[in-house]
């Protein structure tokens, strides 16, 4: 790999989520493509079926418990959400569980989740 790629690879390893989604945004805008144009389209089987069903779907993601490190939890929920007050987002993390989001991306809420843990939170989907 070039050092120019490597360059490339490390920059964005360090973008937000938020970020990251921005650059996809723009550069299907200047390309004129689609990045799910590019993910392989497997044949899925009769019984595999029902649960790829349920994680296209959305859900609710639920802070179940905020764990030893609730100032790391609480930074996330504010990445997360911006519009989130410092002190909604402490009551959140003092009083679990609480819905942190609904009506979330599977996919999306796999990010918002790992982030969690990260941080030391336990969370769930519903």
């Amino acid at each position: 790999m070039s050092e120019k790629i490597k360059q490339i690879v490390q920059m964005i390893e360090n973008l937000t989520v938020v970020e990251l989604n921005e650059l996809i945004k723009t550069l299907e805008e200047k390309f004129g493509v689609s990045a799910s144009q590019f993910v392989a389209q497997v044949p899925v089987s009769s019984q595999q079926a029902p649960s790829e069903t349920k994680e296209e779907g959305k859900v609710s993601i639920v802070l179940v418990d905020s764990g030893s490190n609730k100032i790391n939890v609480i930074k996330v929920l504010r990445e997360i959400n911006p519009n989130l007050a410092l002190k909604d987002a402490k009551d959140m993390v003092d009083n679990p569980p609480q819905t942190i989001a609904q009506d979330v991306e599977r996919l999306k809420a796999e990010e918002i989740k790992k982030k969690l843990e990260q941080a030391g939170a336990k969370v769930e989907f519903k």
